[in-house]
C-alpha cells in the first residue's frame, strides 16, 4: 500500500450544540493507518466565527463541499445525534450526484426517519427548560450551564442545531442506502432508544446492526473505548468485503 494513502478515512460528524472537541481523543484511539477527521459545522468549535448554518439540507450541502476533494481513499463516516442526521443526508447526497461512495456508515444516538408529525420543540423552551433537558442528555459542559455569560454565548448556537434537527424530514422518496451501515444506541437513551434505533435496518441495504452499548444519550462520553473498539471492527468489516468485491 502507498504509505502516504491511509488505510481509510474516517469522517466525524458532532451533535447538536457540540464540536470537535468531545471526539478530540479519537484520532489517537483509533488504528495509526486510518486518516480520523473530526469537523466542525460552521458556528461552531474551529469554526465559532463563522455564520451557523440552521437547514439541515443546506448544512449536508456545504460538509459535502468539504469533504469531496478529500475522497480519494477509502473512507467511512461516522456522525453522533445530530451528526447522524447530517451523515445521512450526506450519504443521500453522494449516491444521488454518483460521487464515490463511503464503505462505511456510522450512525449514533438518532432514531430512523419515520412517519409522524413533529415532537417536543425543544428549541423552544424557556431557558431553564432548555438547561435541564441538556443536562440530562450529558455532552454540554457544566461551565455552560453555571457561567452566564457562556449560556449567553451557546445558547443561541444550541436552539438553532435543535431547530434544524426539530424541523428535518427525509425525503419521501429516499430508498434505502446502497451502503454498509451500522447504528449506536445508549441503552437507558430516552432520546434516541434502541427500539427506535432498529429501524436504520429500513434504510440500509447492507445493515451490519445494531450496537447497544451501557450509558444514555452520551455513552461514550467518559470512556470512548468500547465504541471506538466497535467502529474499528465494523468500519473494517465493511473495508474487507469492499476490497474483495472489487475487481483484481
Amino acid at each position: 500500500m502507498d504509505s502516504t494513502r491511509p488505510a481509510l478515512r474516517l469522517f466525524v460528524l458532532h451533535h447538536a450544540g457540540g464540536s470537535h472537541l468531545l471526539y478530540r481523543r479519537w484520532p489517537a484511539e483509533l488504528p495509526g493507518t486510518w486518516d480520523v477527521r473530526l469537523l466542525d459545522a460552521p458556528g461552531h468549535g474551529l469554526l465559532l466565527d463563522q455564520p451557523q448554518i440552521d437547514e439541515a439540507g443546506r448544512l449536508a450541502d456545504h460538509l459535502l463541499r468539504r469533504i469531496e476533494p478529500e475522497l480519494t481513499a477509502p473512507y467511512a463516516l461516522f456522525g453522533h445525534s445530530m451528526g447522524a442526521l447530517l451523515t445521512y443526508e450526506i450519504t443521500r447526497r453522494l449516491v444521488d450526484r454518483g460521487l464515490p461512495l463511503p464503505v462505511w456508515v456510522g450512525l449514533s444516538a438518532r432514531s430512523a426517519p419515520r412517519p409522524g408529525g413533529p415532537g417536543t420543540r425543544y428549541h423552544e423552551l424557556p431557558d431553564a427548560e432548555l438547561r435541564a433537558h441538556l443536562r440530562s442528555l450529558g455532552g454540554t459542559p457544566d461551565e455552560v450551564f453555571d457561567d452566564p455569560d457562556l449560556w449567553e454565548l451557546f445558547a443561541p448556537i444550541i436552539r438553532a442545531d435543535l431547530c434544524l434537527v426539530e424541523n428535518w424530514r427525509p425525503a419521501a422518496d429516499a430508498g434505502p442506502l446502497p451502503v454498509a451501515l451500522s447504528a449506536y444506541a445508549g441503552r437507558t437513551d430516552h432520546s434516541a432508544p434502541p427500539p427506535r434505533m432498529t429501524g436504520w435496518a429500513e434504510h440500509s441495504e447492507h445493515f451490519m446492526g445494531l450496537r447497544v452499548f451501557d450509558g444514555g444519550h452520551f455513552y461514550f462520553q467518559d470512556d470512548p473505548g468500547p465504541l471506538l473498539r466497535q467502529i474499528e471492527r465494523d468500519a473494517t468489516t465493511a473495508l474487507d468485503a469492499a476490497g474483495a468485491a472489487r475487481p483484481s
